[in-house]
């Protein structure tokens, strides 16, 4: 055990007294033997410095001061970090248990990845899971056209991060798969299947609730980024029709999110133009937009139901 790498964890925060304790206590509970970890706090009013204080003795450093933003705070602590391997665990997320020993052993089974990633699973406010987001093993095409991957449940080699450069502070709601992107221009990541190395956490403060709409915009940066830059062609000129579908896809959920179905369905059927099939597959998403835009949107619970309820039924036929 004495032999594992150096891991650095990050974690930003501002404001989520509410959330930030678990969190931590969450990395100091995974009783990795060599482990460094920063809280980079952003200047809170909330009562996080108490909790800050009380684990100060545990921590390998914390500062709170003003920031210019969620990637400012994340690269001053990754500045800071001295770790083979890093990640950064935002202050209403959560580590599951023996996370960081088996992101260690799957980097040092895929010595070539640059980043090494699991599924997630969905927390509401009180901690409790009701979803799990699944991925697959997505390479540098996949994210050129969107294939979203949980931040939460990605770790870092450092050697490839000092290659590529830290977070773009430009960016506030897809920093995180800027870099994947520039990561994976290197080589491929590695997706960890049937495994779980974190829980992100829904709740009405979060970005991707609060502030919705915020994502959409930056993903059309990202698609014009990827267009122009020379580390993704020639893929990019033969993905293009796929990456812009893929953009106004994502722009289509997060306008969903931020309960403007008729915004949404506007973007479903441009993502819809430029390729079919992914916008198809997500049929649910595209129905609950249009329902919604006809205020039948209630609908969509007792839908649910009945295709859970189909499903259990289903899996029952199979056990007998």
């Amino acid at each position: 055990m004495n032999d594992l790498p150096l891991v650095s964890i990050i974690t930003p925060s501002f404001n989520q007294a509410a959330f930030l304790e678990q969190t931590i206590l969450s990395v100091l509970y995974q009783g990795y033997p060599n482990l460094e970890y920063w809280v980079m706090d952003g200047g809170s009013t909330d009562g996080s410095l108490r909790i800050l204080n009380k684990y100060s003795q545990r921590l390998t450093g914390w500062v709170s001061e003003r920031d210019a933003g969620q990637a400012d705070g994340i690269n001053k602590g990754l500045r800071q970090a001295h770790g083979e391997i890093v990640a950064w665990l935002n202050s209403d997320d959560l580590y599951r248990p023996g996370a960081i020993l088996s992101a260690v052993q799957a980097l040092e089974r895929f010595p070539k990845a640059p980043f090494v990633y699991s599924d997630v699973d969905s927390i509401d406010e009180h901690g409790r899971t009701f979803h799990r987001m699944r991925y697959g093993q997505w390479g540098l095409k996949g994210l050129m056209t969107f294939r979203i991957i949980g931040q939460p449940a990605v770790f870092i080699r450092r050697s490839a991060l000092e290659e590529v450069g830290l977070l773009n502070p430009e960016f506030n709601y897809l920093l995180d798969h800027e870099l994947w992107l520039r990561l994976a221009a290197l080589a491929e990541p590695r997706h960890i299947p049937h495994t779980v190395w974190a829980a992100a956490r829904m709740h009405a403060g979060a970005k991707n609730v609060a502030q919705a709409e915020g994502f959409g915009r930056e993903a059309y940066e990202l698609a014009r980024w990827i267009g122009t830059d020379a580390r993704f062609y020639p893929a990019s000129a033969r993905l293009s029709k796929k990456i812009w579908a893929g953009a106004h896809r994502l722009d289509a959920f997060y306008l969903m999110e931020a309960g403007k179905p008729k915004d949404s369905l506007a973007m479903y059927r441009l993502s819809l133009r430029y390729h079919p099939l992914p916008t198809l597959r997500d049929w649910r998403r595209v129905s609950y937009a249009a329902l919604s835009t006809l205020g039948l949107g209630s609908l969509r619970k007792p839908l649910d139901w009945l295709r859970r309820m189909r499903h259990s039924l289903g899996a029952r036929r199979k056990k007998a």
